[in-house]
């Protein structure tokens, strides 16, 4: 089973699982009740200067990726967080709902995570 992605504006389902905030901002105009997430990991996201670079503009995807694979390979807290993110996705064997507010469902931070995360084994 792969890990889901969910926009933070639509409605959590019980086929969720583990809700997963992966923003290092709180979406706008969303309660923490309405959200229900079980972690919020906002160091696992994009520095900020990669976000304000990136700028959800799609033809820069490819090097935003590319990017932000460095960073979470290089910066310490966002390895471990990226550890973290590993664990909970094993300990749950992948029923995890990776929750992002940005429009664009097809270029984000999530799609990268879920990439990663979709590529390492369950045992």
């Amino acid at each position: 089973m792969p890990v889901n992605m969910k926009r933070a504006y639509t409605e959590p389902a019980k086929e969720d699982g583990v809700r997963i905030l992966v923003d290092r901002l709180w979406p706008r105009g969303v309660s923490k009740e309405d959200l229900e997430i079980d972690y919020w990991m906002q160091e696992v996201a994009p520095s900020a200067e990669l976000r304000k670079w990136f700028n959800h503009e799609p033809e820069k995807f490819e090097t935003f990726k590319k990017k932000y694979k460095e960073e979470l390979a290089s910066d310490d807290e966002k390895k471990e967080q990226l550890e973290k993110l590993k664990k909970i996705v094993i300990d749950h064997e992948k029923h995890v709902t990776l929750v992002y507010g940005a429009k664009d469902e097809k270029h984000n931070q999530a799609v990268v995570l879920k990439e990663i995360l979709d590529h390492q084994r369950v045992e």
